[in-house]
């Protein structure tokens, strides 16, 4: 019984430390890539990318809230034409997803067409994004 009790406090010590996506409601409510795109202004975006010639995903941070999303695979994007060349270059199956806190409160966007992502706590309002893993095949 000792034993459960272990695994499951480090359970929820865990999920206090790691943030998770949200898919988005879908109808005439739902958030759009083109509204964000529109919005540019509004928010500090960034890149990763593998140096291959397209891009693994955009992060979209709310210039006006007090939470920072951040991380070392991340390069910035200061105009909105640089925004939409870099939206065309990724793969199909493209995903917009909200970045939430383990707690639920929003961070940001991420969109991306692929690969596993992980969000870790850095503090009390800061979430460290890591690189988006490269997709392995063809």
């Amino acid at each position: 019984m000792s034993l459960i009790a272990i695994v499951m406090s480090g359970c929820a010590l865990w999920q206090k430390n790691y943030g998770k996506l949200k898919s988005l409601p879908k109808g005439e409510s739902q958030v759009a890539i083109r509204d964000l795109i529109d919005k540019w202004e509004d928010f500090d975006i960034y890149y990763a990318s593998s140096g291959t010639p397209f891009s693994f995903g955009i992060m979209f941070d709310p210039k006006e809230n007090d939470t920072a999303l951040v991380g070392d695979m991340w390069k910035k994007i200061a105009d909105k034409e640089t925004l939409i060349e870099t939206v065309k270059r990724i793969e199909h199956d493209r995903l917009l997803k909200e970045i939430l806190g383990p707690d639920g409160r929003f961070y940001g966007y991420i969109y991306y067409s692929y690969g596993h992502i992980t969000l870790k706590m850095m503090g009390d309002k800061k979430m460290y994004v890591f690189g988006l893993e490269p997709k392995i095949g063809n």
